[in-house]
């Protein structure tokens, strides 16, 4: 077994036997079960080699695990002398944790019950970070320096991407000419962006990173992968979510309820709820400029940043459409949550 020299290191003697687990775009994830039959979700990290960024989410996960939250937050296990990841035994470098094991299952985020309360669960994380005091400085600058946070495309290589693509991506011309639009755009609100109020955020808020419960599906039994947390615009966290729940549909049914239950926790102010159609924009741009950095470095082929790059303009498209929409339901749930 690849991995039974790195759980050994934390119950000598146990034996175990690991199952596929669900794993995104980023990182790959087992469950790991010993002969004792305790359940661990085992973690390898695929994105990066950076000690310190592990060490920053975990140091959040452990203060958050002694936080009073509703659902679960994943809890990195120490290892016997104290650290809580190491390497694998395998030549690549790649750094490994362990982490508590929540039952669950994915939510389907576009019923609106389910959405609410994935709005409520988000809201009471908000406030939860909003508190919450690392030891260690963050390791993710905020998405909005996008050129910062992207090293390998600044935004000479993302424009000449967009407006004089590769032959491979010829026939999404229109697609990424909105995509490039847009990046200049944002560019022209990131005075006003960078004023709004900062906090500790999840930073990538979805259904797959979702657990709901087993017996009920409205109810979130835990918010998971915390690696992108970092000191970022407290706005992005609902932001990111509303992307995700309008998706490519249009539908706003979910997108109203989850703005319901997160503007009952933790509502935002009226200079947030007036820019959150920009971050949802912002959140689809670093998305594309992330996938854009995999392709012309090597890890993705192009068909994943073909899709990647339809899914992106749809989703401007939509924003375009829908932006009015979006600020008034914020402002009416929000507004009225903080007048009240």
């Amino acid at each position: 077994m690849p991995f039974e020299a790195f759980l050994s290191r934390y119950d000598p003697g146990r034996r175990w036997t690991v199952s596929e687990g669900e794993s995104g775009w980023n990182n790959t994830t087992r469950i790991a079960e010993n002969d004792l039959g305790d359940k661990r979700v085992l973690r390898i990290y695929e994105t990066h080699k950076d000690a310190e960024k592990i060490a920053f989410e975990h140091d959040v996960l452990l203060k958050l695990s002694e936080a009073t939250l509703p659902f679960a937050v994943p809890r990195p296990i120490a290892l016997q002398d104290g650290t809580s990841f190491a390497t694998l035994a395998d030549g690549t470098g790649r750094f490994a944790a362990l982490f508590t094991y929540t039952a669950g299952k994915r939510p389907n985020g576009s019923e609106p019950a389910v959405a609410e309360s994935i709005g409520e669960a988000v809201g009471r994380l908000s406030l939860a970070l909003r508190e919450l005091r690392t030891t260690a400085a963050p390791a993710y600058l905020p998405c909005y320096e996008l050129e910062q946070t992207h090293p390998s495309c600044p935004g000479s290589v993302i424009a000449s991407f967009c407006e004089a693509p590769p032959a491979a991506f010829h026939d999404l011309q229109e697609s990424l000419l909105r995509i490039g639009d847009a990046m200049r755009v944002f560019q022209s609100a990131l005075q006003t962006v960078r004023s709004l109020p900062h906090q500790l955020v999840h930073g990538d808020i979805n259904d797959s990173n979702l657990l709901a419960d087993l017996n009920d599906s409205t109810r979130i039994a835990a918010i998971l992968d915390f690696e992108f947390c970092t000191i970022e615009l407290r706005a992005m966290e609902p932001a990111v979510a509303l992307a995700g729940l309008i998706g490519e549909s249009g539908d706003l049914g979910a997108a109203s309820a989850f703005l319901n239950g997160f503007g009952q926790i933790a509502p935002l102010i009226e200079a947030e709820i007036d820019a959150l159609p920009v971050l949802m924009r912002l959140r689809r741009l670093d998305v594309f400029v992330h996938f854009l950095g995999r392709y012309l470095s090597g890890v993705d082929e192009a068909a994943v940043l073909r899709q990647q790059t339809l899914e992106t303009a749809a989703g401007l498209a939509l924003l375009d459409r829908q932006e009015d929409e979006i600020r008034s339901m914020c402002r009416e749930t929000m507004l009225k949550k903080a007048s009240g």
